[in-house]
Formats: C-alpha cells, structure tokens, sequence
C-alpha cells in the first residue's frame, strides 16, 4: 500500500513550506526514522523525517518549490509494491492522488491528527470507520503517533474506530481509548518472556491518565495583544545580546534580615529586590550609558538624566496572563523603604484593577526577578525603548570559595540584555561589576 508524504505543518504559524533539499533519490530504499529532507518554515530549516520502511517510488516536488502543508511531495513504495507502477500511476494521473491529497491535507492542517514531522496517508481508499482490520493482509490504518500512542498505552488498534480521514485512526481516536479504558490488548505484554523453568514476571499496571485537559483556543485580551507585538518588535529590530554575573548575596541577607527584624513594627518587609532596584539606579550614575535609549532618528543616542527603573509584575492567567511594567520614578532619589512601598503598591494594583498609562510609562531600565519562583538563571527580553534589561535569579544556598576555602554561601546570578548598538559588551560587564559591588557590599545603600 503506497504512502503519501506530505508537506507537514512544522510551526504554529507555518502555511506554506520549501523543500531545501531532498537527501534521498527515486529508487532509494529508506527506513523509519531516515531523514528524507530539509524543508524551511516561516522560522527555521528542519528535517523531514520518514515514518515507514519502503522504497522512494516517486519524488513529485523538486528542490526549491515552495508549496501549501497537505501537498503531497513524494510517494513511497511498500514490501511487495512495484515502485515503478507506482510513478507511472502518479505521471499519468490516474492513481488517486486527488483525494488523497485532499485527506492529507486536512490532516497535517490541523496540526494535531498527524505526526508533527510528516503527515503520510495510504495512495488507495482506506477502510471506512469500524472496519480498521477487515483490510487485505490485516492492515490497520492510523498515523505514526497514533500507533506511538496505542504502543505506550498496550491498545489494540484493530478495537479503535478511527475518526480520520477515510477511517484512519489519528491521535484523538487513541486518547479517547486510554481515558475510556477500550482497546486493551490483555495478551499484549512489552515483559521479557521468562527463561525455561522460570517464572513471568508480573506485569506492570499503566499509569493512570490525568483528566481536565482539554483543547480550546483562548482569545487575548487588547493589553496581551500588546505585549506580543512589542515582544516580537523587540526580538526582531533591537541586536540582542547577554552579560551575565555571580553575587556573593550573604552580607546583604544578614543586613536585610536586620533591617526587617528592626522595621516590622512598623509594617515594613524589604525584599532583596528592594536592593537590587537601588543598586541598579544607584550605579546608574557611573554609567550613564545604560540608562539610554537608541535615537528615533536611528543615528543618535538618548542619554536620560532621570532613573526611572521599571519592574516586571506577573499577571495571573485570569488577568490575560504575561507581565507589565510598573515604573519606579527617580529609583536614585528613593531609599530602600520607599522603594518597597512603591513597588507593592504599584504590583497590587497591576493585580486588582490595572496600572495607569502614567505608571507604566517612561522607564529607562527594566529588571525582571523570577527568583521568587525558584528559578537561578533565566534571560529576558528588552522592553523597549529601554537599552538594557536585568534577568535576576534566586540567591540561592551552595557550597562556594571564601577566602581559599570551601564554605557554605549564598549566590545570585544576574543576566543583562542589552541593545547592541547602545551598550558595548565592555560597558555591560562594568555595570553589572559596580552593580555587585553594592549588592556585596549592602551598607552602601543606605545612605
């Protein structure tokens, strides 16, 4: 039975697809798992990888043509098959390569019945839904993840109707089986069989599916809409790049600790990110270069005399999920109590009812902290027109070198993108080292 390979849908975006290369020829026997070609999307160059064992009958789209996902591109010849009846089927036209090719195409459309890295479906008319096993030979029709699916979950694909094209069993068939519990094949065992006069081993129950998952789209909210089209302006105008430095953190946990013990009568909690705010728009001051922006003119430099340091609040999947940014106005005028203050007001806020126009415009550097969450190391995206961004991790607990000695410490990694044509790496690294400095050595942020 003669397979069908089709232009398959590789990215969420992807409409159309161009063959770079075939890595095969009409006439080479493949097997499941060779790459057969490289094809471009709308975002990168990937494989093409084949999912059946056979011969190439038929190579119907050359090098270079660019062509609609479901298209089919090439034609493989099964055990048995003659690979030259089959092109002179396709040549002449008279195979059914029409609605085939329609059957294909709503599969790998859909981006979900088929195999992510091709769709293929059957040259000759598949057996109607119900009637999966009453194919010559005992065939059973069903895509390659379909088939991956039933093999993990030990189903039995001949009990399965498919829902597919012509009856052909895809992976919802299959998920729909292992949370009904049918399609079990009790006789089907992936134990290895036990030696003459020993015994079985047990077999291994499955692993119960977890319910509540479900397919949906979900519409954005106009502030979502935002943040995607000037995440996607960013990473696609500003010339990216990262810097990244190790905190000693134990000083300032000892000073906050202190601070927070001496304050909490009157209502006040500092956070470390209290101190990484005024770090960073302290250190503003030696370098000024960081707090700017690239020139509208596209030819110029913005150097700004006010810092106002901009923090990354997370929004609740409820809210339309994704960050804002709540400004920090003149972050260098303002002491760590204000600082702390301000920014819980403008995070609550950001969460109950929404940030004002005014309180999330003007900032001249942003710093995201997802230490709270766990996370060491992570990089962000520029919020443009700032130049620079500030990705903070956990201060977290590890072995660590003092003084020639291995003690237990705390350290915090910090990772800064920045915008190439106003930052020079040089410049980027003496930042972060004065930034550091004030971290490691926290009494300066007092005064």
């Amino acid at each position: 039975m003669a397979i069908e390979i089709t232009m398959p849908r590789l990215s969420d975006t992807m409409e159309q697809g161009t063959i770079v290369t075939w890595n095969v020829n009409e006439g080479d026997t493949v097997a499941a798992g060779d790459v057969l070609a490289d094809i471009e999307t709308d975002k990168a160059t990937m494989e093409l990888q084949n999912f059946d064992d056979g011969i190439i009958a038929a190579i119907l789209l050359p090098a270079g043509k660019e062509t609609d996902v479901g298209a089919v591109m090439a034609v493989l010849a099964e055990e048995g098959e003659d690979p030259a009846e089959i092109k002179a089927q396709y040549a002449s036209g008279s195979a059914a390569a029409a609605p085939a090719a329609s059957s294909a195409g709503s599969v790998a459309a859909t981006g979900g019945n088929g195999s992510a890295n091709g769709t293929t479906t059957s040259v000759e008319a598949s057996p109607s839904a119900g009637s999966q096993s009453d194919t010559p030979g005992g065939r059973i029709f069903a895509s390659p993840l379909a088939r991956k699916i039933a093999d993990e979950h030990n189903l039995d694909l001949g009990a399965i109707t498919g829902t597919g094209p012509s009856g052909r069993i895809v992976r919802k068939d299959v998920e729909a089986a292992v949370a009904g519990g049918t399609g079990t094949a009790p006789q089907r065992s992936t134990q290895p069989v036990a030696k003459s006069g020993g015994e079985a081993p047990a077999a291994v129950p499955m692993m119960a599916v977890p319910s509540g998952l479900s397919d949906e789209t979900v519409s954005l909210t106009n502030m979502r809409k935002t943040i995607a089209r000037r995440l996607v302006e960013s990473k696609q105008q500003v010339p990216h790049y990262q810097v990244t430095v190790v905190a000693d953190m134990d000083r300032l946990i000892a000073l906050r600790a202190q601070l927070n013990e001496q304050l909490e009568s009157q209502g006040v909690k500092l956070s470390v990110n209290d101190f990484l705010v005024r770090a960073c728009a302290l250190a503003m001051h030696q370098h000024p270069h960081i707090n700017a922006s690239w020139g509208a003119d596209n030819a110029s430099i913005d150097l700004h005399a006010a810092v106002n340091v901009g923090v990354a609040v997370a929004l609740s999947p409820e809210q339309g999920g994704g960050l804002v940014v709540a400004t920090l106005r003149h972050a260098d005028q303002m002491g760590l109590r204000h600082i702390s203050g301000e920014t819980r007001r403008l995070a609550k806020k950001a969460r109950d009812k929404g940030l004002s126009i005014e309180e999330m415009a003007d900032s001249t550097f942003t710093i995201s902290n997802l230490g709270m969450f766990g996370v060491e190391h992570f990089t962000a995206i520029i919020n443009p027109p700032n130049s620079a961004i500030l990705a903070v991790g956990q201060a977290t607990e590890k072995p660590v070198v003092r003084d020639g000695q291995i003690v237990i410490g705390h350290e915090m990694q910090m990772t800064m993108s920045s915008d190439h044509r106003v930052i020079d790496g040089a410049m980027a690294a003496q930042y972060l080292a004065t930034v550091r400095e004030y971290l490691e050595n926290p009494a300066t942020l007092l005064v």
